[in-house]
């Protein structure tokens, strides 16, 4: 198959949101697609799906496949390797819907065809009192979820941790999850997503104030830069003091970005994005590697219905694969634009497609109705956080 176009579609979902995806159409009429989203910077996104374009149209999926590789070194960043990654997401389910098989089954043996997910409540969630992020978390355990996940720490960031108002807002995180588990009982995993805002102190002190909601992981306490490495081993060794797991390193580029993660021990569980981490290919060479060190593969899935299904499709043959996220009643969106497919949640676990490829197929209509929107500067987390 040779590739004859390449569309960049970009869906505003909110205020706070868009999601971006890659359509891909091979001269025979077939198309694929993958998902690149990556709040904030559409429009720089944009300017390399154009320049790869140009590179890549007309070129045989034997041709192209190897040129979609992701480094952690790449002067493009995380920028472009999100489109190198929704590129191979979409070539990978053009492959699929050419053999007329689903994407898990050209990707390897099933080790499972229902995969276990988590609810993340953050966006769903607008009553943001821990009455409201309580009923949120209840909500999402009716529906079926054994888990759900929270990220409560509004507005706090390191470098103000000494002044009144961050111990305020970080009071009230701390009371948003221990009315969850109040809320949930205590059968239910909890998760918790600092977002980097903390130093080790602020760390230390939450992780204790924590202690009553019994967390099953604290996802991104603090910074995960090269230079905070010593820094996460020692939050590491309070986690499991405190008898929970430590998770993170969402934003990592390929196995090279990884490795540190896995290889020396910084944590438990590893959450890279399939829509960062380049792709198919690269996310098995992650949880192969994961697995090898008994380190956690729980892929970070918060956005839109592509990347859902596409991580699905992976964590069906990926080894040593723990959890899925789900970023639960953001929008309605999300179902509208994947042309009505909803997948089925039996015993807190989401069922495979069985369709040739991904298992979707996007919405023109819906597309064309919410079309991307200039997010405000607020939209996203603060910068400095990572």
């Amino acid at each position: 198959m040779r590739i004859a176009n390449i569309e960049p579609l970009i869906l505003n979902v909110s205020e706070k949101t868009n999601w971006f995806f890659l359509r891909v159409t091979a001269e025979n009429g077939l198309s694929g697609v993958g998902e690149a989203s990556l709040n904030g910077w559409e429009t720089a996104q944009i300017a390399v799906a154009e320049d790869l374009r140009e590179e890549w149209v007309g070129k045989t999926v034997d041709e192209l496949l190897p040129l979609l590789r992701v480094f952690p070194h790449s002067p493009g960043g995380l920028i472009a390797s999100s489109i190198i990654s929704a590129m191979e997401q979409a070539v990978t389910d053009l492959r699929a819907k050419y053999a007329g098989v689903p994407v898990h089954v050209l990707l390897g043996k099933a080790l499972r065809l229902s995969v276990p997910v988590y609810a993340n409540i953050n966006r769903g969630a607008r009553d943001r009192s821990p009455e409201g992020i309580a009923r949120a978390a209840r909500h999402a355990v009716d529906q079926g979820y054994g888990a759900v996940k929270i990220a409560p720490f509004d507005g706090v960031y390191w470098g103000d941790a000494d002044t009144a108002e961050v111990a305020r807002r970080t009071r009230a995180g701390v009371e948003r999850v221990l009315a969850i588990r109040e809320a949930v009982g205590p059968d239910v995993q909890i998760m918790v997503d600092c977002h980097w805002r903390f130093d080790e102190a602020g760390a230390r002190q939450v992780m204790r104030d924590l202690q009553p909601a019994r967390l099953y992981w604290l996802e991104c306490p603090v910074s995960e830069n090269p230079d905070a490495f010593a820094l996460l081993q020692r939050i590491h060794q309070q986690t499991r003091a405190l008898g929970m797991k430590l998770a993170g390193a969402e934003r990592q580029i390929g196995l090279g970005g990884l490795a540190p993660f896995v290889d020396d021990g910084l944590l438990d569980v590893v959450m890279p994005d399939i829509k960062y981490a380049g792709g198919y290919a690269e996310m098995l060479r992650i949880a192969e590697r994961c697995a090898q060190r008994g380190v956690g593969f729980a892929p970070h899935n918060p956005t839109g219905p592509v990347c859902n299904l596409a991580s699905m499709q992976l964590c069906a043959v990926a080894p040593g694969f723990l959890i899925l996220e789900h970023q639960l009643a953001e929008s309605p969106l999300f179902y509208e634009v994947a042309g009505g497919y909803k997948p089925r949640l039996v015993n807190g676990c989401f069922e495979l497609p069985e369709a040739p490829g991904l298992g979707l197929t996007l919405n023109d209509a819906v597309l064309k109705l919410h079309p991307y929107r200039r997010l405000p500067a607020n939209a996203n987390l603060d910068e400095r956080l990572g």
